[in-house]
């Protein structure tokens, strides 16, 4: 597993980046970190910093894409040949990186921890939108996924290479109907995610919205 980079893009996390990262350090010694600080306003890189985790600090926030990438450089300049985006508001579990692994390891390119390959989607806007979005992929690449909003996927060492290297894409729905289109092979794997504890997510219905109508946009036209 110490082949293996869980990257934790963070934007004002104070109320949850030592919990997630103290149960880590506790719990998963054998998995490596870097945590991406994309400018935030609040205490979390001070909190970072004082404990002494991994961090790498920008000074503005620049947005989650550009925290993905520069985890992503981080973990090619490294060796790493598996990275996790991993969030820091403490709804994602490292429980299930090793399954992630053992099923990339079967020959994908990326592997999904999904919340639905068991259960059935709640009825709600929410997933009216994540249902869209299936939808589209399988429309648009012939591959199901059932899981296409969860943030927690793992990357192997060519994706590394290529987000490294120059492909400027975020890390969205639309990018992985992109990969798949050139070629990527995506498994998923059943996990359960927690809810936020701390914090407010920046994903008001609004901005939710607006979301859902760019990524199903990108799936359509852009790529």
């Amino acid at each position: 597993m110490n082949q293996v980079l869980l990257i934790i893009p963070a934007f004002n996390e104070e109320a949850n980046i030592e919990r997630v990262v103290d149960e880590l350090i506790a719990n998963h010694a054998d998995l490596d970190y870097v945590i991406i600080n994309d400018g935030s306003t609040d205490h979390t890189s001070e909190i970072c910093h004082k404990r002494g985790y991994n961090i790498i600090d920008h000074p503005e926030n620049r947005g989650l894409a550009a925290a993905f990438h520069t985890g992503m450089k981080y973990a090619f300049d490294k060796g790493y040949n598996y990275c996790v985006q991993f969030d820091g508001d403490g709804q994602h579990r490292a429980e299930f990186i090793l399954p992630m692994k053992e099923k990339m390891d079967e020959g994908y390119n990326i592997v999904i921890a999904s919340r639905f390959i068991r259960d059935k989607k709640p009825v709600n806007m929410r997933m009216l939108g994540s249902n869209l979005i299936e939808k589209s992929i399988k429309k648009t690449t012939g591959i199901d996924i059932k899981d296409p909003t969860s943030g927690m996927r793992m990357y192997d060492k060519g994706l590394i290479g290529k987000f490294a290297n120059g492909l400027n894409l975020p890390p969205e729905p639309s990018t992985l109907a992109y990969l798949i289109k050139s070629g990527s092979k995506v498994a998923e794997i059943p996990a359960v995610m927690d809810e936020r504890i701390g914090g407010v997510s920046y994903l008001t219905p609004v901005q939710a919205a607006k979301y859902m109508t760019k990524v199903l946009k990108d799936i359509w036209t852009n790529y």
